[in-house]
């Protein structure tokens, strides 16, 4: 396989990074420097698929990893990944899922039972628990 050159890179980042904003090929074609056409025809040929797919993918993720850990209604959750039909949303959802939306999300628990941990909990329990300190295996060796 060819490795992507960079021009591709930065288009494909574009869409990974603004998947929520309303882009489309012409744009995406524009972060590359190349011609819609000439852009679409290197971006499947370097990574398997249209750039309109490889952006719809990327949104239908998204979607999924709301719909597994929020409460939001399937229109919120459309929208807010930068999609503008909630019909075609299920739809596409359904093809690449095998599931509607909310029957994907009704295979996950609730996102009320999700444990949010604040940061410095979190930080506090990832520090390392063993000490170099003479001071403490004196204090607990004597």
């Amino acid at each position: 396989m060819v490795p992507p050159a960079r021009h591709l890179l930065r288009a494909k980042d574009l869409a990974d990074s603004r998947y929520f904003e309303p882009l489309a090929v012409a744009d995406l074609a524009q972060a590359a420097g190349l011609s819609p056409a000439h852009f679409s025809r290197e971006f499947r040929r370097t990574f398997g698929e249209a750039p309109h797919q490889y952006l719809l993918t990327r949104r239908l993720e998204r979607a999924a990893a709301l719909l597994r850990n929020t409460d939001r209604s399937v229109t919120e959750i459309c929208f807010d990944v930068g999609l503008s039909s909630v019909g075609s949303f299920v739809a596409s959802f359904g093809r690449a899922y095998g599931a509607p939306p909310l029957a994907y999300r009704g295979t996950f628990p609730p996102a009320e039972r999700h444990i949010r941990v604040p940061d410095c909990v979190a930080r506090a329990y990832g520090r390392p628990q063993y000490r170099r300190f003479r001071e403490a295996e004196a204090s607990s060796g004597a």
